[in-house]
């Protein structure tokens, strides 16, 4: 079966995405409500819209340094001009996202060509500090310069005196899509011990990841993404042959930018409010993080080391001293204590410690990213079912007979 111009083994590449997306509320909720290990539950709609959010913005970020190999230290600002973009519209319009988010998207196209213009005439570590310069500068523009336009350190956000001339006198006071409220939940079920939350928000951002991660794959197929990949091989020898790459790697700059611009836009979506924060060079760094733990290059890569990241970031966190004792209340009181002493460096504050382990555990042998360890788990199941076919369906040595 093919679908949208997909071949059949990328049609059903994209129907599982599209299957694990769309169960995600149910597939994050393993553990029973009053288990010891509901803590490591994720399916709230606040993890979930960031499960979504950032995979979107790994998807773009892969397109420019897992194909061409441009490593950009500067997505952050275009994450955080979709923000602010949005939340204009809001304070200009009314509260539906339908006039933000396409906007937001145009905004970091045209931020994206501008900052790709001038740093994509340097390669290297060269690029990477010019994004990183930009990136900076549009933070410190955002926080204390451009003021009239960012509300500087407090955030941009909506106001009661906002001119919103689309607004109606029965419109919800928060961000929605025709009405369809994103903070609200259209169904919670509790089946036995479990109970799932099905949030509008996470379904439109979802619905829209699913939307960005088609492109990518049809990005990843086309003539464009060979093109691309030759780039990140040798783009000498592609200039020696008189092929232009510039144009090729403008454009993957400014897609990239543009997924990000429309992460921004969804974070808005979600919560309206933006702030600078959301263009300090840290979201950068998180962005190339999320891409190389997944597997840079890779399609399904970056929205796995996005949901990573991100699940460590809001479950490790939040397990503090009573949930520990929770778990180890059970043993001796001197067993319980050092064994909680030692948890303090892995969970709560510490969180950080245990994701750079597994980061550096990732990197050292896993050189492909999460993808390349489900690879390998995958090839060891097919080696030995066929293991065992070929032994089924070996001869059967023939019966001795004396001479």
């Amino acid at each position: 079966m093919r679908l949208l111009g997909l071949s059949r083994k990328d049609t059903r590449f994209l129907l599982i995405v599209i299957f694990l997306t769309m169960a995600t509320p149910i597939l994050l909720q393993p553990f029973p409500e009053g288990s010891g290990l509901a803590t490591f539950n994720a399916g709230y709609p606040d993890l979930m819209q960031r499960f979504a959010i950032f995979g979107i913005f790994a998807i773009g970020f892969n397109i420019l340094f897992g194909l061409t190999g441009y490593l950009s230290f500067g997505h952050a600002a275009f994450l955080g001009v979709g923000s602010y973009t949005v939340v204009w519209m809001y304070k200009l319009l009314d509260y539906n996202v339908v006039y933000g988010l396409p906007l937001a998207v145009a905004v970091s196209a045209v931020f994206a060509v501008v900052i790709g213009y001038v740093s994509l005439r340097r390669s290297g570590i060269y690029f990477s500090i010019l994004t990183l310069a930009f990136a900076q500068m549009s933070y410190n523009l955002a926080y204390s310069v451009l003021t009239p336009l960012t509300n500087g350190e407090t955030g941009l956000q909506v106001y009661g005196n906002d001119p919103q001339v689309l607004l109606g006198a029965t419109e919800a006071n928060s961000p929605h899509f025709f009405g369809w409220v994103m903070n609200d939940n259209f169904w919670e079920p509790v089946i036995g011990g479990w109970k799932f939350t099905f949030n509008n928000g996470y379904y439109f951002t979802a619905i829209i990841a699913i939307i960005a991660f088609y492109v990518s794959l049809r990005i990843f197929r086309s003539p464009f993404g060979l093109m691309l990949r030759a780039i990140k091989t040798n783009q000498t020898r592609l200039n020696y042959t008189g092929i232009n790459t510039r144009p090729y790697t403008l454009a993957a700059f400014v897609i990239s930018g543009m997924y990000a611009g429309l992460a921004g836009g969804l974070m808005a979506a979600m919560d309206p409010l933006a702030g600078a924060e959301r263009m300090q060079w840290t979201a950068s760094g998180e962005v190339v993080l999320m891409t190389i733990l997944g597997g840079a290059g890779t399609l399904m890569g970056p929205i796995l080391g996005a949901g990573f990241i991100k699940y460590f970031e809001n479950i490790f966190s939040k397990i503090n001293d009573s949930v520990l004792h929770g778990w180890f209340g059970f043993l001796p009181d001197g067993l319980e204590d050092f064994l909680i002493g030692v948890s303090h460096f892995f969970v709560g504050k510490s969180w950080h410690l245990t994701l750079g382990l597994l980061f550096m555990l990732v990197v050292v042998f896993l050189p492909g990213g999460l993808v390349e360890g489900g690879q390998r788990i995958a090839a060891m199941f097919r080696k030995k079912s066929g293991g065992k076919d070929d032994a089924a369906h070996q001869p059967k040595p023939a019966p001795h007979v004396a001479e």
